[in-house]
């Protein structure tokens, strides 16, 4: 599949400041779209750097930030029209947490895949060395032999190792907890989780303000190939399916642009499909190392887009297939049973409570509605969008659990590491 010949000037759609540009007619042509530099923008950037876009007569005019928290006081200030978000940041701003929860929808997914977890070299060699750890340990092997540092740690009164991760309502703070959690260590009692901006994290790793984090691609690759980290863990053995970056956009907005807001959807899927096949990955890398988009070097772009990368700095390398998912598999449709799992996992971990008005928040921000209104039901998933989760081969969960949509006051309760307390539902809810 070809992309659409770029149109002059796509070059110069990256901007720094300023109000969305409005033009005169009902439907806006010019979007003003605010992205972090990582690999899992790739659909929104090859969207407005080949062409896609403009196919549809729109030009996205996009806009590098640094922190999750800039984009999302940005989207609600109106100085973005659209965004590439967490896909819990629309849950959280529906459920009206953090510290400005305007409210925030998503149509579309931006794919799967791509996060993985990174430890200083330090604490992993002492992993082994106390617990006998393999090179070729699996992540549950991973987080087992943490569990037993830090019950060394602890035992010679040593504090415990500071982790990093990008935003308190991310998938990152999620799988890394559930990693954690899986391996019987506490995240709130046993380690300090910190925020750190994903350009950041390969070099609070190298300065010893952190020991570990949790972020995007490529900037795990970055710390293994630098020496400083080692990749313990990626997504696809946490939960390949776990729901990752959106497009987010403020429900008036959405309502009021619909036509827009379609053209929009459609030519993110395009995009989407084209990210998806390898032979335009050489392109693709290319672009997204442009230091207006990621920055990062091609060569580990392009590894990383084709599952295969360092793991460290001494030869030890992984190949998982399908690290990135750009379209396949109805990755870009918004479910919102993972809407209702990242629901459960702020329960879990004391950032909300349960309730019934809870799960309607939560499943407002995904809308597949409009997805389905954009791009057919041939391109929807033939299932519900309220599944169990986590019950297909596959696509397991790391402590082979399976969420039942129907009883999250059940799933949560289950869990023995958890900072919420076990509850029951009010009477009449479930």
């Amino acid at each position: 599949m070809a992309a659409p010949e770029k149109t002059a000037g796509s070059k110069s759609g990256m901007t720094q400041a300023g109000a969305p540009a409005i033009v005169g007619s009902d439907r806006q042509k010019v979007l003003r779209a605010g992205f972090i530099p990582l690999v899992d923008a790739s659909v929104l950037i090859a969207a407005a750097e080949f062409g896609f876009a403009a196919r549809e007569g729109l030009t996205l005019d996009l806009v590098k930030d640094v922190s999750w928290a800039n984009v999302r006081d940005r989207l609600a200030f109106r100085q973005f029209d659209i965004a590439h978000m967490l896909s819990p940041m629309p849950v959280a701003s529906m459920l009206g947490l953090g510290s400005n929860p305007s409210p925030t929808i998503t149509p579309f997914s931006l794919g799967r895949g791509g996060n993985a977890i990174t430890l200083s070299t330090r604490l992993f060699a002492r992993m082994k060395a106390l617990t006998g750890l393999s090179e070729t340990a699996g992540a549950l092997e991973n987080a087992k032999a943490l569990k037993q540092v830090l019950d060394d740690m602890r035992a010679r009164g040593e504090a415990p190792p500071t982790l990093g991760m990008t935003y308190p309502f991310s998938s990152h703070n999620y799988e890394f907890r559930y990693w954690l959690a899986a391996g019987g260590i506490h995240p709130d009692h046993d380690v300090k989780l910190v925020v750190v901006p994903p350009p950041l994290t390969s070099d609070a790793l190298a300065a010893g303000a952190i020991d570990g984090f949790c972020v995007g691609a490529p900037w795990n690759i970055v710390a293994a190939e630098r020496g400083v980290g080692r990749i313990v863990a990626a997504k696809q053995d946490l939960w390949p399916s776990a729901p990752e970056k959106v497009i987010g956009m403020r429900p008036q907005w959405a309502e009021s642009q619909q036509e827009t807001v379609s053209r929009l959807l459609t030519a993110l899927d395009a995009a989407a499909r084209w990210c998806d096949l390898s032979e335009n990955h050489d392109e693709l890398s290319r672009a997204l190392a442009d230091p207006r988009y990621i920055g990062a070097p091609q060569s580990i772009i392009r590894h990383v887009l084709a599952g295969e990368f360092s793991i460290d700095s001494q030869g030890n390398r992984r190949v998982i297939d399908k690290y990135f998912i750009f379209h396949g598999g109805h990755a870009n449709y918004p479910r919102r049973s993972q809407a209702l799992w990242i629901y459960s996992q702020m329960i879990r971990w004391g950032q909300a409570e349960f309730s019934q008005a809870g799960v309607e928040a939560a499943l407002s921000a995904y809308r597949p509605d409009i997805y389905r209104v954009a791009l057919g039901d041939t391109n929807a998933p033939g299932d519900a969008d309220i599944r169990i989760e986590g019950q297909e081969e596959g696509d397991r969960f790391v402590d082979g659990l399976v969420f039942d949509p129907a009883d999250i006051a059940g799933y949560v309760n289950g869990f023995s590491v958890r900072t919420s307390a076990p509850f029951s539902p009010p009477a009449g809810e479930t």
